[in-house]
This record gives structure tokens, C-alpha cells and sequence, in this order.
């Protein structure tokens, strides 16, 4: 008789699902993706495999490689992007608890 793995592999639950309203690595990686226009925005990633969160950050990376890691670097509509969705994302995360201050305070 043949014993199988009931364990699935873990998935993602989705950057509006995640931990933070969204503010953990894994949703700057599908934010930035969406910048680059890698994904659309409609994409949360629910569901996802780590292997394509991996692929995807590895995609996102090489975007950001051409700009030198800086925002001030991003042509004027990908730095107007970035910046929409990232005040997007901010107030998403705070209007579900998130509080960047006291995530710096307990680093502490």
C-alpha cells in the first residue's frame, strides 16, 4: 500500500491577505512587479508557489538593477507608478492596523 503526503505545498495567501496589510518583503516584491509592469495590478498573487514569488523576485531585481536600486533613477511615469502604489499600500496597510512606527520601535 502506497502512503501519500497529505502535506500540500504552502502557498500565498495574497499581498491583501498578508501579514501587515501588505507590508512584509513578499508584497514589495508583487508592488514593484506591478511598477515594472511584470504583472498587472489586478495580480495579488494568491495562491502562488514560493517557487514563482522567487521567480518573480528575481525578474523585479533585474528590473531594478537598470535604475541602480533608486527610485530617483526611475524614468518619470515609472517613479509616478511607484509612488501611486506605494501611497496606495500605505494607506491599505494602515486602514488594517499596520503602524510603521512601532514596527521600527520593536526592532529595537
Amino acid at each position: 500500500m502506497t502512503q501519500r503526503n497529505s502535506a500540500q505545498p504552502k502557498k500565498y495567501v495574497g499581498i491583501y491577505n498578508d501579514m501587515n496589510g501588505g507590508m512584509t518583503d513578499t508584497g514589495k516584491i508583487i508592488r514593484d512587479a506591478w511598477v515594472f509592469d511584470l504583472i498587472p495590478e489586478t495580480e495579488t498573487c494568491e495562491g502562488w508557489l514560493p517557487q514563482g514569488i522567487d521567480d518573480l523576485w528575481g525578474k523585479v531585481n533585474r528590473e531594478w538593477e537598470k535604475y541602480g536600486f533608486l527610485v530617483s533613477n526611475l524614468p518619470d511615469d515609472l517613479r509616478e507608478k511607484f509612488m501611486r502604489i506605494q501611497d496606495d499600500a500605505v494607506q491599505r496597510a494602515r486602514e488594517a492596523g499596520w503602524d510603521p512606527h512601532r514596527d521600527l520601535e520593536d526592532e529595537h
